[in-house]
This record gives C-alpha cells, structure tokens and sequence, in this order.
C-alpha cells in the first residue's frame, strides 16, 4: 500500500488480557493499512479479537504495545480531548448492537455528534434527517429506539456512524442481526460511503458474502492478521 494515501494504521500491535491471573494475548503483532477510499474485511471466528483489533484502531482500547496512526497522527499520544475530538470529527462506528440513547428519539440520536462538534441545532437536525430519509427511516424520525424494529434500530445506528461524513468508518459485525434485506441496504449504505472518494471502511464479519464485497480481505486467526485478498 502507499503509505502517503494511508488514512489509518498500525504497526506490531499487541493486545493481552489477563485471566484468572494469566497473560491471554489476544492480537498478537498486527500490522495494517488502510488507505483512502478503500474498503476492508476482517473475517476470522468468534472470539478470534476481531472486535478487539477494532477497539484499538478507532482509540477505545489502547494496545498492550504496538503504535496506530490516524492520518498521520499517532492516537496513542493523543490526550483523551484530543482523541475525544478526533473519534467525533473523523471516526464513525458501528456496531452489532446499535447502542442507540433509548430516551432519545431517532433524529436526536443521529443528530448528536454533530450536536457535539458544534453544529448548530438546525443544521444537524436537518443532517440528520437527510441520513435518516437514506436509510429508509423518514417515517421513524421521532420514534424512540424502543419503539423500532430490529433492523431499524441498526439502520438509524448507521445513520449515526454516517452523518458526519467521517474519513473511516468502522463496523463491527454491523449486519449480523439483520434480516437479509436489510443487511444488504446496510452495506449498500456503507459502501456509497467509500465509493464517494478518500471516505475508508473496515468491517469485521463472519459474513464472508460481505467480504467479498469489499476491496480487501484479511483473515484473523490465533492473534495473527493474514491476507486472504
């Protein structure tokens, strides 16, 4: 890859856990690029660290060792404003369980981030509803996530991780409760996303139809990343 149109990376990232008072290393010397207007699949089986790897790429989680890069910046040096602003501004997530605020409606939920980094109240509203209208969702704008389906639940989670256009999106596992159908509105979505220019995407699935998908195929298996494709 080029390095110049890598917008997130890492270099021999090690994650290890703890258990019953034992070392468990779960990534062990992960290295990885993602460039600009790229997509990219993360398959390996349940349990294997794909949600950990993520974790580490978007800052939620800091690695036992190892250094990540987001457009040059390197988040393990950031402090928790910075990165705080850095997750808000270029990152969107997105994630098995949509994690939407039950109190909020739809439109409040998507509106949030952009709400967080400034925007005004009309602005985002009406970004919000936009995203939400792509998604199959103007009819459900004012309703709380108890009051959706499943599957409308994660589309407005989507809608969320979309919003703000961010440079990366990461996805974990985001179509697995999904029916069919919706599953492949979901990905559609996501890969316009990439589609549209220097915008990246990386998905960890089991879904190896959704792999395929996408540009690149990597495969994660006893804490080691092989490329597949």
């Amino acid at each position: 890859m080029n390095k110049a149109s890598a917008i997130l990376s890492c270099k021999d990232v090690w994650v290890t856990f703890a258990e019953a008072g034992l070392p468990v290393e779960v990534l062990n010397g992960i290295d990885l690029e993602v460039d600009k207007g790229r997509s990219v699949a993360i398959t390996g089986a349940s349990g294997s660290g794909k949600s950990t790897l993520l974790q580490a790429l978007g800052g939620l989680l800091k690695p036992t060792a190892g250094d990540i890069a987001f457009a040059g910046r390197h988040i393990d040096r950031l402090g928790a404003r910075q990165l705080g602003t850095l997750r808000n501004r270029h990152l969107g997530f997105v994630y098995q369980f949509h994690h939407l605020l039950t109190e909020f409606t739809a439109l409040e939920n998507v509106a949030m981030p952009l709400l967080v980094r400034g925007d005004s109240i009309d602005s985002a509203r009406q970004n919000a509803t936009s995203m939400l209208s792509r998604v199959g969702l103007e009819h459900r704008v004012n309703h709380k996530p108890p009051e959706l389906s499943g599957g409308e639940r994660q589309r407005a989670a989507v809608a969320r991780a979309l919003v703000g256009e961010p440079d990366c999106v990461l996805a974990d596992e985001p179509t697995g409760n999904l029916d069919e159908k919706t599953a492949q509105g979901v990905q559609t979505l996501m890969l316009e996303l990439v589609n549209k220019g220097d915008n990246a995407l990386v998905v960890a699935t089991h879904d190896l139809a959704l792999a395929k998908l996408l540009d690149v195929h990597y495969e994660l298996s006893g804490g080691k990343l092989e490329r597949i494709r």
